[in-house]
């Protein structure tokens, strides 16, 4: 049998298409419910986690270049010790005063450069001593982040495995029924989906309102939903409406019946006034 072309469907056809394929969608979103804010919290631990690892990794950066420099100025430290021996030993072969000033000023020189290299590398190990407290605070948030993420994503993985069959194959019939509406409906109908707040693009009316934002209905409007000769939209909510019949839904609300009113009895005033003399007479 060949398949019918979505444009060639009624207008009821097409309403209780989309109204089947809102039902489907529902169902995917009430799956989905049931995760709850998992997914945004695993989301966030694990940008969390992230941004700690990276904060951990700048933190031994800094470190490594401290004690690098740290390195380095023992080795300048090495280098003056060398070059102040060698300058002492010379000043016991010196042959004039000047000779002698100038090995002087040297050694001083590189005494006051191996004070300055110690007064360095005390401040790095400093650096170093405070830098390494951070890291180990860092990697115990991150130990705590990771055990909170790793719960989470097990909490999750459950729900996931407990739904994800149901999910699966209502995914495969909304894809189904999407196939069966013309692309235009359709793209029309997401569209309304996807700005109302609880998710729903099409509804039926109920007790005389729409069953999105619960308006009033006017009963010509409401006739011409039943008739299902044009697709017709809430003017309030801009949903897609349709008939409880043709959702499968049985006339649910019975009306409210309006309490009777008691029928009263004009009395006229020559009545009130025949009443009033005989009152009298009395």
């Amino acid at each position: 049998m060949a398949k019918k072309d979505p444009t060639d469907l009624s207008v009821e056809e097409k309403l209780s298409t989309l109204y089947k394929l809102q039902a489907t969608l529902s169902s995917i979103d009430d799956k989905r419910a049931l995760r709850g804010e998992l997914p945004l919290e695993v989301g966030d631990l694990e940008d969390e986690v992230e941004g700690l690892n990276t904060r951990l990794s700048k933190i031994e950066h800094e470190i490594a270049d401290f004690q690098s420099a740290i390195s380095q100025k023992r080795n300048e430290i090495g280098a003056a010790e060398q070059s102040v021996e060698r300058y002492k030993s010379q000043l016991e072969e010196v042959r004039n005063n000047r000779e002698y000033d100038t090995l002087s000023k040297e050694i001083e020189f590189q005494t006051l450069e191996i004070e300055l290299a110690k007064k360095k590398i005390g401040e790095a190990n400093v650096r170093v001593s405070e830098r390494q407290q951070d890291l180990a605070k860092t990697q115990e948030v991150i130990n705590d982040r990771q055990q909170d993420l790793e719960q989470k994503r097990s909490e999750l993985s459950e729900i996931m495995q407990e739904t994800r069959e149901e999910e699966d194959q209502l995914k495969a019939q909304a894809k189904d029924l999407e196939a069966k509406i013309e692309p235009r409906l359709l793209a029309s109908f997401k569209r309304i989906r996807k700005g109302a707040r609880n998710g729903l693009g099409i509804v039926y009316v109920q007790r005389d309102a729409c069953g999105g934002c619960f308006n009033k209905i006017p009963p010509q409007r409401q006739l011409d939903i039943k008739m299902h000769k044009k697709i017709i939209v809430c003017e309030y909510c801009g949903r897609i409406l349709v008939d409880p019949e043709l959702a499968g839904v049985k006339a649910d609300v019975i009306k409210e019946e309006k309490p009777k009113r008691k029928r009263t009895t004009r009395r006229t005033k020559k009545a009130d006034s025949e009443d009033y003399k005989d009152e009298t007479a009395e």
